[in-house]
């Protein structure tokens, strides 16, 4: 259901549910009884269709769909005792993977959106994560509630006491910058 192009499900909204425009990133109450068509489940968050408009649900309002929520949809890095610079990237940059487009069923990293990760000790075992992101579209709604997600997800990393992250748009996001992989999910190779 709804984790790759063209596979989608229909639900009718079993109660009220907090919902996010697509691509808008207004907040709405999609209400009870609504008929929706779940388009992706991925990264923590569900994208629905309802009257022509797409919409993001967190995952814990799953309920609400009729569907068990998959919680915790990120599971916090685990904690091997190992602090040091890499490591943190390192980790900072798995954690950035399960962040999602909402609209295309490719992560931040693959769709080439994040253009920089740098760990910064500020103590002993301490560090501060500093990350420069854009948007496939300067104009995109969602990019303030994408760059919350990542530094939620990013503070769940032992060792990290901050995280920044910067929307920037310099240089500007082009279809080269996604992965391979990303390309090729995409059909365009």
């Amino acid at each position: 259901m709804g984790d790759a192009f063209g596979e989608t499900e229909s639900r009718t909204l079993l109660r009220d549910c907090a919902a996010v425009s697509v691509p808008w990133g207004q907040r709405e109450t999609l209400e009870v009884g609504s008929y929706v068509l779940i388009t992706q489940r991925l990264g923590g968050s569900i994208t629905v269709m309802s009257g022509g408009n797409l919409y993001r649900i967190d995952e814990r309002n799953a309920d609400a769909l009729g569907l068990e929520p998959q919680l915790p949809a990120t599971p916090p890095p685990e904690d091997t005792g190992e602090r040091s610079v890499e490591s943190i990237e390192q980790a900072a940059w798995t954690q950035l993977g399960t962040c999602y487009d909402p609209e295309i069923p490719i992560d931040i990293v693959n769709l080439g959106l994040v253009y920089a990760c740098t760990a910064e000790p500020i103590g002993p075992d301490t560090f501060r994560l500093v990350v420069n992101m854009t948007l496939t579209a300067p104009g995109c709604g969602m990019g303030t509630l994408i760059a919350d997600e990542a530094r939620d997800k990013l503070l769940t990393i032992p060792g990290v006491e901050e995280a920044e992250v910067h929307l920037v748009w310099d240089p500007p996001w082009s279809r080269e910058m996604m992965s391979d992989a990303a390309r090729l999910e995409m059909g365009m190779f």
